[in-house]
This record gives C-alpha cells, sequence and structure tokens, in this order.
C-alpha cells in the first residue's frame, strides 16, 4: 500500500530508503559493522569468532574479508535477476514496475552494482573492485540516485535538471554510468518532461533504471522509451515462507493477516510489523463497530485517527465497500476478508442497498486519488465526510 515505504536491500541488509541517503546522489554509508565480503566456504576466521552466519535471513561474512559484500537476492527474485543480468548488451533504460513491498528498489540497486563493477563474477559484482568499494562507501563518482527530497513529496524539476547535467558528463571510472530514479511516477509534469531528452537521447555509456509502485501514472512517452520488466508478487506459500524468517516472533495466523493487509507484499508486511499497523487497524475497526452503534460521532472518530496515515484509511474503506459488495453477488463468508470485520461487513451487506455501496466505493476511489496526488486536503473534514457516509449505509433509502 502506499503508505508504506519499501525498505532497500543492500549488500543483504534492510536499511531505510528513505534516511539513508541524505542528498539525491550516491549512498550514504551503511551503519552496520566494517564491509564484508560473503564466502561460500567458511574461513578460518569465522569458525573461530562469534560474527552471525545463519541466525537472520541475511547470511553475513566473515571479519576477515575486507571487500564489499555481495548483495543478496529475494527467493522470488532468482529468475527474474538472471534474465536481467545474464543479458549480453544492456538496454539504455528499464522500467521496473510492480506492487509496493516486494523488493524492486533492491532489485535496481543490485543491477546497479552488477553494471557498476569493473570485474563481474558471473550474475553478481564482484565486491572487491574500486567500483564495488566506492559505491558501498557512498562516494561513487558515476552513480546517481534520485528520489524525492522529502518522504511522500514530488520529485521536482530542479532535482532532474541536476540529473541531466550529471547524465552528459564522462564517466570518472571510464565504464558505464548508471542512474536509479525511485518512485518514477513521483515526478511531476514538468520534472517528467525534463527526463525525456535524456531517456530519447542517451549520453555515452549510461544506464537509467527507473522504479514505479503505480507505471499507469507515467507520461506513455516515457514508458516507450524503456524497456519494461514487470515484477510480480511472489506467491503466497513463498512469501509466508520467507516472513517465516524475517518475523520469527509472529505466529504464523499473525504473519497471514500482516500479508493480508500487505495485498500479498512480503517486505511491506515486515514495514507493517514494524509500524503497528495491526494495533492501528484494531483501533479502526474498534471506531467503526462503534459508529455503526450510534455510540460514536464521525467527527469524534476522526479526530482520534489523527495518526494513522489518511491513504491508508482509504485504502481500508475500499477494500470493505468491495467486500461488501462481493457478498451480495455472492453470499460468500470466506470471501469477507480478515476475521476482524467479517460480521461487520456481512450486516452492511444485508442491510445497505447496492446502489448505495457502489455510489460510496465511487467516492472513495476518487477521494483516494485526490491522496496519492498530493493535493491539499483537510483530513479531518474529509474523514467526517466518508464517515457519516458509512454510518448512513445500513438503511435501504
Amino acid at each position: 500500500m502506499s503508505a508504506w515505504r519499501e525498505p532497500v536491500l543492500v549488500a543483504g541488509w534492510i536499511a531505510s530508503s528513505r534516511k539513508a541517503r541524505p542528498s539525491s546522489r550516491g549512498f550514504a554509508k551503511p551503519s552496520w559493522p566494517a564491509p564484508q565480503r560473503r564466502r561460500s566456504v567458511m574461513c578460518w576466521w569465522m569458525r573461530r569468532s562469534p560474527w552471525p552466519r545463519s541466525s537472520s535471513p541475511w547470511t553475513a561474512c566473515c571479519r576477515s574479508c575486507w571487500s564489499a559484500p555481495v548483495a543478496e537476492v529475494f527467493p522470488w527474485q532468482d529468475s527474474l535477476w538472471q534474465q536481467l543480468a545474464g543479458r549480453t548488451q544492456h538496454a539504455h533504460a528499464y522500467l521496473l514496475h510492480g506492487p509496493a513491498g516486494i523488493g524492486k528498489r533492491a532489485l535496481a540497486e543490485r543491477l546497479m552494482a552488477r553494471l557498476l563493477c569493473q570485474r563481474p563474477e558471473g550474475l553478481d559484482a564482484c565486491g572487491q573492485c574500486k567500483s564495488c568499494l566506492l559505491l558501498l562507501a557512498g562516494s561513487h563518482p558515476d552513480n546517481y540516485v534520485l528520489e524525492p527530497e522529502e518522504a511522500d513529496k514530488a520529485i521536482k524539476v530542479d532535482q532532474v535538471r541536476e540529473l541531466v547535467s550529471f547524465v552528459v558528463q564522462t564517466a570518472q571510472l571510464g565504464g558505464r554510468k548508471v542512474v536509479l530514479i525511485e518512485p518514477v511516477e513521483s515526478m511531476n509534469i514538468n520534472a517528467a518532461n525534463a527526463l525525456l531528452k535524456s531517456l530519447e537521447e542517451p549520453s555515452g555509456n549510461t544506464v537509467l533504471l527507473l522504479v514505479s509502485h503505480q507505471p499507469s501514472r507515467l507520461l506513455p512517452t516515457i514508458k516507450s522509451r524503456c524497456v519494461q520488466q514487470a515484477c510480480p508478487l511472489p506467491s503466497e506459500a513463498m512469501s509466508l515462507e520467507w516472513l517465516a524468517q524475517a518475523l520469527p516472533d509472529c505466529s504464523e495466523e499473525e504473519r497471514v493477516e500482516l500479508l493480508t493487509l500487505a495485498a500479498g507484499s512480503p517486505l511491506a508486511a515486515v514495514s507493517l510489523q514494524a509500524q503497528g499497523v495491526r494495533e492501528q487497524r484494531a483501533q479502526v475497526v474498534e471506531g467503526v463497530k462503534k459508529l455503526l452503534k450510534q455510540q460514536q460521532s464521525p467527527t469524534q472518530l476522526a479526530e482520534s485517527w489523527s495518526a494513522i496515515p489518511l491513504l491508508l484509511l482509504f485504502d481500508w474503506f475500499c477494500d470493505w465497500s468491495n467486500l461488501v459488495l462481493r457478498y451480495q453477488l455472492t453470499q460468500d463468508e470466506q470471501g469477507l476478508g480478515l476475521q476482524d470485520m467479517r460480521k461487520v461487513l456481512q450486516y452492511l451487506a444485508q442491510k445497505s442497498a447496492q446502489a448505495k455501496v457502489l455510489n460510496i466505493q465511487d467516492w472513495i476511489l476518487a477521494q483516494r486519488q485526490k491522496v496519492l496526488s498530493k493535493a491539499n486536503l483537510n483530513r479531518v473534514l474529509l474523514l467526517e465526510a466518508l464517515l457519516v457516509q458509512w454510518a448512513a449505509l445500513p438503511t435501504q433509502n
């Protein structure tokens, strides 16, 4: 879901994609221990040291290997990675698109390291050459990361102009220059138009990696100038297997619930757990029940939900209206989603006119789009309007 910020996998460890980079250029130095390189055979030092080996889903390497580590790949990305990294010739621009929370940014960063590496080993960067070490240190002169200056804000035209001036320069290490832009859809129209020239006439040996969670919001001219690579959701079984390692303290039922709330995106599920979204949802569900029983007013609820992301609330209500419509058509109780709202949704489906449910769903979708477009909205008034309509659903008039 859009309120979530996709983690970045750098050197096999998860780091925040928003807080790890103080500027748009390059990578910030990681905060974990000194750079290590993963080895397939455990060395003598590793056998006698307490350095972590298999205690986490990210396999650590030994202390004696003082070189940059090679990034891990998520298990559901194996075939996709082989397809991308196995190319003998690379396009000047790739568009990696798919749902948020499946590791597209991590895949793009791994491809960036592979393209910049001076001595690649098979499909991966070597982790030892000058280019790999500079990339890890955050001082590589030939890579550029463009993202919003503030979380959930737009990429501005001035940022793109700075990128264009970088693209026309000669690579300082004599190899490729690689640009990563994420999320591409956050560019405003002026910024997108400024980028088009670089996509139409790439300079020298430059590769642009564009990452998008909502490709439908991109200009057709941008999509047509890129090699488009869809990144699908992993299967539920594969996601739950990965989550069992990533969230060992959660029960299987809790992991299933988190994956459902994350719309099947495993990395999003991890982020939701860290953000306490399950507790926020419990608060919202309890509030909706009190609203329908007339025990709490829309104004009181809107104010009490001030700490919950607005987009997250609209996602939930949009999903609930869709489940009500589905139940009205199928009478399938198993299709009512998570257990916490089943009785409420069943009640609404039985007591609400289908036309009213369709109307509120259309209204929610329209307001959700305004939230996505970063429109200047009055949060409390918008939530009040939503809750007034929701409370009026169980009437046949």
